[in-house]
C-alpha cells in the first residue's frame, strides 16, 4: 500500500512539473532563464507593431503599401527557410525602412532540443539576414512563443533580445475582419507590442484587418514604432 502511495505521489509530482513547464514555455512575459520582453513601461501613447513569419512576396506586397502610405515603420520577424525560398523579400523590407528580426530557421517549437540546435537555428537565420543586407536588429522571437531554458540561453549567447508580445491576433475567437481588428484595438495600451500574422494565403482576415488596426490606433492617438524603437523608451518601475 505504501509503495502504491509513493508511486501515485511521484506521478502527481511529475504531472505537476509537466504542467508547470508547459505553461512556463508559453508564458508571454516571463521566462525561466533570462528576460522576455512583451511590453515596455512608458508614459507615451506609443506601441510597437510586429509581423511574424514569411517573408512571402504577396504578403509583403499587401503590407508594405499600407504601412508606407501612413508613414509607419514596423518590425518583421522572418523565418530563415522562407527567406531562402523567397530571396530578396527581406531586402525589400530593409530598403523600405522596416526593422527585421530573427524568427528561427525552421519555425519549429524550440523546446526539448539541445542548445546546439537552438544556436544553429539562430545563427543560420542571422547569416541569411546579413546576406540579404538587413541591418542587425538584435531581436529574436521564438516560434509559437515557446521557450524554456535552452532557447533563452542560446538567444543570450547570440547577443539578441527575446521578444514576445502582450497583444496578439485572435482569429479563433474573432473570425471576422472587424471583430479581429476591434479585439486588438480594445486590448492595446501604451507600450504594447502587437503581433499579427499576415504572410500566408490563409491569413486573409489578418491582412484585411491591418488597415483597420493602423487607422484605429491613429484615431486613438497612438504612435506606431518598431520594437527596437519601443525598447529604447523603456522606463522600468
Amino acid at each position: 500500500m505504501r509503495d502504491r502511495r509513493l508511486w501515485i505521489a511521484a506521478g502527481l509530482l511529475l504531472l505537476s512539473i509537466t504542467v508547470f513547464l508547459w505553461r512556463a514555455s508559453k508564458a508571454q512575459c516571463w521566462t525561466l532563464v533570462g528576460d522576455a520582453v512583451c511590453h515596455v513601461e512608458t508614459t507615451q501613447r506609443v506601441v510597437a507593431l510586429s509581423f511574424d513569419d514569411g517573408p512571402t512576396p504577396d504578403g509583403i506586397d499587401f503590407i508594405l503599401p499600407e504601412l508606407q502610405m501612413r508613414g509607419v515603420q514596423a518590425t518583421f520577424f522572418l523565418i530563415g527557410n522562407r527567406m531562402e525560398h523567397w530571396p530578396g523579400q527581406a531586402r525589400r523590407l530593409a530598403a523600405a525602412g522596416m526593422e527585421v528580426g530573427n524568427h528561427s530557421y525552421s519555425h519549429k517549437r524550440m523546446i526539448g532540443s539541445s542548445e546546439a540546435h537552438y544556436d544553429g537555428e539562430i545563427a543560420r537565420t542571422e547569416a541569411l539576414l546579413r546576406r540579404e543586407g538587413v541591418p542587425a536588429s538584435g531581436l529574436f522571437r521564438p516560434p509559437f512563443g515557446k521557450k524554456l531554458i535552452g532557447l533563452p540561453r542560446s538567444v543570450s549567447r547570440a547577443e539578441l533580445r527575446l521578444i514576445m508580445w502582450d497583444v496578439a491576433d485572435d482569429l479563433a475567437h474573432h473570425p471576422t475582419t472587424e471583430d479581429y481588428a476591434n479585439d486588438i484595438l480594445q486590448r492595446v495600451r501604451p507600450g504594447s507590442i502587437i503581433l499579427i500574422h499576415p504572410m500566408y494565403f490563409h491569413n486573409r482576415v489578418e491582412r484585411a484587418a491591418i488597415p483597420l488596426v493602423l487607422d484605429g490606433l491613429a484615431a486613438r492617438g497612438y504612435r506606431i514604432v518598431t520594437v527596437g524603437q519601443l525598447l529604447r523608451m523603456d522606463h522600468p518601475k
